[in-house]
């Protein structure tokens, strides 16, 4: 009895970490992420990787998410308190398998095409209402495809833009595929003029664009940049999309 149990339990987890990666899927998130995601949130290990923000920063993947963190949680307490009841008779193999073909009938209702886009439309519908950009995290914003590229270029004296302007180095910036976001100074943000703003040592530079245009036209202070950060045992920050 036992062991018809603990298999019955292994199959409501299995068809409810299916289910919530078919949501996951639904709201745009990729299915080997989705997957992963589902696993590390139920079994509490893993979740605090990169990937996490893509769920945090998305109010439906929220939900999910709360409801898996909580379903893993007391999971465990539920598999204890179960074994206890049918080792005392107190619960039939009836009432497993009763839950076990609710869920497996959820399964099987949303690999239907048909809910599949009725849900996408929901949950976009939801995004459209109750989302500002503000909320999502930056890969969903900037980063949609293999070749938008995000850089924090650090500026030192050795740099081809120390003491410089964009507008100096680049003269036909304006023809490039790539833009500056802003300038941080310290704690200052510059925002204004910034392709006619002079840099100085210890500026941080907020790029986006297009990867093989970043690279090709920032490529002597990008390797100023790596080459300092190697010495100080330390990376660039550099993001590609996702």
């Amino acid at each position: 009895m036992i062991l018809l149990f603990l298999l019955i339990y292994f199959l409501i987890i299995v068809v409810v970490i299916e289910i919530h990666v078919i949501l996951f899927r639904l709201t745009g998130l990729k299915l080997e992420v989705s997957r992963f995601q589902v696993i590390s949130m139920m079994t509490g290990t893993g979740f605090t990787t990169g990937e996490s923000e893509l769920i945090l920063g998305h109010p439906v993947r929220r939900k999910l998410a709360a409801f898996l963190i909580l379903f893993g949680a007391f999971s465990l307490a539920v598999l204890i308190s179960s074994i206890s009841n049918l080792l005392s008779n107190e619960m039939s193999t009836k009432d497993i398998l009763v839950v076990a073909g609710i869920l497996l009938l959820a399964f099987v209702v949303l690999k239907l095409t048909c809910v599949q886009r009725l849900l996408t439309k929901l949950f976009h519908q939801k995004m459209k209402q109750n989302v500002n950009l503000g909320d999502l995290p930056v890969r969903e914003v900037f980063l949609t495809n293999k070749e938008d590229y995000m850089l924090n270029l650090y500026i030192y004296q050795e740099s081809r833009l120390f003491h410089h302007t964009i507008g100096q180095i680049i003269k036909e910036h304006e023809q490039m595929d790539f833009v500056i976001l802003f300038i941080k100074r310290g704690d200052l943000k510059i925002r204004k003029n910034v392709y006619h703003t002079k840099f100085n040592e210890g500026d941080q530079l907020f790029l986006f664009g297009a990867r093989q245009v970043i690279h090709e036209k920032f490529n002597h202070d990008l390797h100023i940049m790596e080459k300092k950060l190697k010495d100080h045992h330390s990376k660039p920050f550099g993001e590609n999309a996702y």
